[in-house]
């Protein structure tokens, strides 16, 4: 069984940092690419950043790119979001995403439950 969990979300101040991390099992993780992909309170879901199955491809949305990094640590079965210079625009349900393929085309095929992320002063 897929299973992906999410952790590290939490209140921050506008600026602020976090760390996010998601926890695969249930699956090869080094074989498939992976995503991060948020929802803010009452707006549908946004793609958010990308990475490949060895770490080569990134990809990130135009509104976190130069702020948020994706990276993978393939030993631990661990995806992780470093999150700086956060915004209050930022706020939203943040889920981890597995894709079927090496790199990250097309439609993911399993979401984790979701971490929240609120930036707030």
């Amino acid at each position: 069984e897929v299973k992906l969990v999410e952790s590290g979300g939490g209140l921050v101040q506008p600026g602020g940092s976090l760390r996010l991390s998601c926890a695969a099992s249930g699956f090869t993780f080094s074989s498939y690419a992976m995503s991060w992909v948020r929802q803010a309170p009452g707006k549908g879901l946004e793609w958010v950043s990308g990475i490949n199955t060895g770490g080569s491809s990134r990809s990130y949305a135009a509104s976190v790119k130069g702020r948020f990094t994706i990276s993978r640590d393939n030993a631990k079965n661990t995806l992780y979001l470093q999150m700086n210079s956060l915004k209050p625009e930022d706020t939203a349900v943040y889920y981890c995403a597995k894709y079927p393929t090496r790199d990250y085309v097309a439609a993911y095929d399993y979401r984790g439950q979701g971490t929240q992320v609120t930036v707030s002063s």
